[in-house]
């Protein structure tokens, strides 16, 4: 195996759930033990494939969804083993999403023994309202027993869900989550502004819900900001909050234009500077469909788009590391006009979004690089 190069993330996609909640937009179904079966052997095989065309080593597996521990530990185990055999995994980080719907005590003995060691769990609200108008199908109070059974398994590296701008949410309503998160003893928080998206329940019903309107969702975005720092939970991405040191490793990868190979339906990837990805067909992936290959990736404005999502944002020092050149004068003095309203902010060598900016990054990004 060629132990050179920049390491891989990987990233496998869960495409099962027992149900769809009215937001979502994710590819997922619902899956028979046959259905799981057969695909996870299919994830294996393509593992292998991979392995065997790149001959490259991974240091972070992901598992998304879906809803992965729907897979149960044996299937897991499994994929984690060929991924091990396949990448080598050196010192790797290897996360896997659950929704604490049931018991998962022992799943998370089993599952810590299998080597994950990192646990991203879907708690969205600790309001129990709030959790029946997202549709889902836990309680806070399983959500905080999830918690501390993963604690208990081994697991000292959790993160918690926490979704802000949801039906009738209050300042009072989302403290009281962010309370629940800091009183868990977790280690990263991932905290997304709603965004209801076509195709899915909340969008056929979009003008019935009661969604607080952009200024609200500002200020309760800013908010949990204010709130998760205060709470020792550092703002390093958009939307991602550690204690220092619990950044996702894998995450990272993405926002820092690193390579990653996805696999699975919907699974996206950047490897040797092409980008490709599956179709949203669980039919198509297992009956060994091929990717899609979607072009080059990894130039300058493409880097800035995802390094801008940082809080660390883009150096000079960086992008000659990358591209052999600094910062473009374009892109300084759009930073610098609206570095006067508070939107960006020097950092030594470069620049980056601040809080404010990063409520409006799309149109400030497309700004910031129109003349690239």
């Amino acid at each position: 195996m060629n132990s050179g190069g920049e390491k891989l993330g990987l990233y496998i996609h869960v495409p099962f759930c027992d149900g769809k909640c009215p937001y979502c937009d994710f590819y997922s179904l619902r899956g028979s033990e046959e259905r799981m079966s057969e695909y996870t052997d299919s994830v294996i095989g393509h593992i292998q494939t991979y392995a065997s065309e790149l001959n490259r080593r991974a240091d972070t597996l992901y598992f998304g969804g879906g809803t992965p521990n729907l897979l149960g530990v044996q299937r897991l185990s499994a994929l984690i083993a060929a991924a091990r055999e396949g990448f080598a995994l050196e010192n790797a980080e290897i996360t896997v999403e659950v929704n604490p719907t049931e018991d998962l005590s022992g799943f998370l003995k089993e599952l810590r023994a299998a080597g994950a060691n990192r646990l991203s769990i879907g708690l969205q609200s600790a309001n129990e309202d709030e959790l029946q108008l997202l549709g889902r199908r836990h309680t806070a109070l399983q959500a905080a027993q999830a918690v501390r059974d993963a604690q208990n398994a081994g697991f000292d590296n959790i993160s918690l869900d926490l979704m802000l701008s949801i039906q009738n949410q209050t300042k009072e309503s989302l403290l009281k989550s962010i309370e629940f998160c800091a009183e868990a003893n977790v280690q990263h928080i991932s905290a997304y502004l709603l965004k209801i998206e076509p195709h899915t329940a909340y969008y056929k019903h979009r003008e019935e819900l009661h969604v607080p309107d952009d200024d609200a969702a500002s200020e309760l975005y800013l908010f949990a900001c204010h709130e998760l720092e205060k709470r020792g939970f550092m703002q390093y991405e958009i939307s991602n909050f550690a204690k220092p040191g619990f950044e996702s490793r894998h995450n990272l990868k993405y926002w820092h234009c690193e390579e990653y190979l996805g696999i699975g339906p919907a699974a996206h990837s950047f490897v040797d500077g092409r980008r490709f990805y599956y179709n949203r067909s669980i039919g198509e992936f297992v009956g060994g469909g091929s990717p899609v290959q979607d072009g080059t990736g990894g130039d300058f404005e493409e880097y800035a788009m995802l390094a801008l999502r940082l809080t660390e944002g883009i150096t000079d020092e960086n992008c000659r590391a990358r591209f052999n050149f600094g910062i473009p004068d374009s892109v300084r003095e759009v930073a610098d006009k609206y570095e006067k309203i508070g939107l960006t902010a020097s950092t030594p060598g470069g620049f980056c979004l601040t809080k404010k900016g990063f409520l409006v990054s799309n149109t400030l990004l497309a700004e910031l690089l129109a003349d690239v």
